[in-house]
């Protein structure tokens, strides 16, 4: 008689509690965030630790939405966002695509880009660059300096490497050239790459106020990361919305509301493209 023997792993439930861990210690700050920006001012100084609103009010998100400084650094980080996100897929795809290919100099380039990936001018450089070029106060000065980034790119390159020859040689007997090739054999087959890079391109310019802060002197031009930074380092959300009112609601309750709507896009944009992500990255990284 045949018994089997059943064989009791620890690494499952270790993984999936520590896992479990993480998504609680990630979860909290935003259900804080959530809580306080719907809550009272009363409710908030009682609670030290505020999961869920005693009493809904949507006095703060009708504030920040009735701010025209608020809702014009929204369209300005949206430009941003897409113009931004365009060029640096359209900059990386190919240059990746011209050095997975046998031309002159693909050493001497892939050099570069190493060297770019290890070594960075730094801010008082960049800067110099950045003025003289005269982009500074424009928001070309928050796109062309980062149009590629390094790491991608050599993600890229693996991906394209990694296009079987055939098809390229099938092309070429049609009588494309290396464009036509690009534009309808190469892109076509690259989405989930270019799904999972623009994911975190669009990420990093939505998320970016350093650059703004450095490069962008006038406020309206300044990003809703620029505007969120100035207030909570200076504490006063009505100044830095323009909103100079007597019944404003509290500062904190409006950081939060003002928090929780710059947020909001990029959580409704990521599981439309969740699908894409592992898939792009992973197909870059283990062909080569």
């Amino acid at each position: 008689m045949n018994t089997k023997k059943v064989h009791f792993s620890l690494f499952p439930v270790i993984n999936y509690i520590l896992l479990f861990l993480v998504a609680v210690v990630m979860i909290f700050p935003f259900l804080y965030v959530i809580s306080v920006s719907f809550s009272t001012y009363t409710d908030f100084l009682q609670s030290r630790f505020l999961f869920f609103p005693k009493k809904w009010v949507t006095d703060a998100y009708e504030f920040i939405f009735g701010s025209a400084s608020f809702l014009r650094s929204i369209g300005v980080t949206v430009k941003i966002t897409a113009i931004g996100t365009f060029v640096n897929l359209l900059f990386t795809a190919t240059l990746a695509y011209t050095l997975s290919r046998p031309v002159v100099g693909q050493r001497a380039m892939m050099l570069l880009v190493m060297i770019t990936l290890l070594f960075t001018a730094g801010m008082i450089p960049t800067y110099l660059v950045v003025k003289e070029t005269g982009l500074l106060g424009t928001f070309w000065s928050l796109i062309l300096p980062v149009a590629i980034s390094p790491y991608n790119l050599i993600v890229m390159r693996q991906f394209f490497k990694g296009i079987p020859q055939e098809l390229h040689e099938a092309a070429t007997i049609d009588g494309a050239n290396d464009i036509q090739t690009f534009l309808r054999i190469i892109l076509p087959l690259s989405k989930p790459s270019l799904a999972a890079f623009g994911l975190f391109y669009a990420v990093a310019h939505w998320n970016n106020y350093f650059t703004g802060v450095l490069y962008l002197n006038d406020p309206a031009d300044w990003p809703v990361q620029v505007v969120l930074r100035q207030m909570v380092v200076i504490n006063e959300p009505n100044t830095a919305l323009g909103q100079l009112t007597e019944h404003a609601p509290p500062a904190e309750t409006v950081q939060m509301a003002a928090i929780m709507v710059a947020t909001l896009p990029i959580l409704i944009v990521y599981p439309f493209l969740q699908k894409h992500f592992a898939k792009g990255v992973m197909l870059g990284s283990v062909k080569g």
